[in-house]
């Protein structure tokens, strides 16, 4: 591990405590901005703002790099068993989570973040695998455009929201497809700190959305 992460090994946070922890997972056939859009929201954060105390990495199933949806290869800080916990996890989307929702290892190690997270997120088609684990019973949530029938058919008790880029459900955030994992984890930035450190992060990565078409 390089020394951008010292801090995920749990040094002790500005004015004593433990630094906190984000994790993002990773696995063949991620859709690559659902992991790197919050990746670039949370690691600009944490990184340029240390005294806040919180910490981003990255896990897969054994640490190696994966493969995303448009081919491009994202690498790991650590392994799902030798990650330290987290206060935070976000479980992008992407073709990769559809033999998740029949993959019983997966699906039961999601259950366990649930019982041990305090904050579970998701981006696109990452909601889908927290309504196969259980997870969304009664929940507010979203999911990518394309798939909020199958959310539905998955969960008929989940209120699906057809039209917010993210919904917050307390100790459960989902967001839409692909780039609203950004707005999601600006929101999460907000959240977990204030809203103008969060205008801080939008201004440093220069996210102002102004689509030509």
């Amino acid at each position: 591990m390089n020394d951008d992460h010292d801090h995920v090994n749990g040094d002790p946070a500005p004015g004593g405590g433990r630094r906190r922890r984000i994790g993002i997972l990773l696995f063949d056939g991620v859709e690559e901005l659902d992991a790197v859009g919050p990746w670039e929201v949370l690691s600009a954060w944490t990184r340029q703002h240390p005294e806040d105390g919180w910490d981003a990495f990255c896990l897969s199933s054994d640490g190696r790099p994966v493969r995303g949806a448009k081919t491009l290869v994202l690498g790991a800080h650590h392994s799902i068993d030798d990650a330290p916990a987290m206060d935070v996890l976000v479980h992008p989307g992407g073709p990769g989570t559809r033999p998740m929702l029949h993959d019983r290892g997966h699906l039961d190690w999601v259950r366990r973040q649930r019982a041990s997270v305090p904050l579970m997120t998701s981006v696109c088609t990452g909601s889908l695998v927290y309504a196969a684990a259980g997870l969304l019973v009664g929940r507010r949530a979203t999911t990518h455009w394309a798939s909020l029938n199958t959310l539905s058919e998955l969960d008929p008790t989940v209120v699906t929201d057809v039209s917010s880029r993210f919904v917050d459900d307390g100790d459960l955030i989902t967001s839409a497809g692909v780039s609203a994992g950004i707005d999601m984890a600006l929101h999460l930035v907000a959240r977990l700190t204030d809203v103008e450190r969060s205008r801080k992060v939008r201004r440093e990565i220069q996210y102002d959305p102004l689509p030509p078409f």
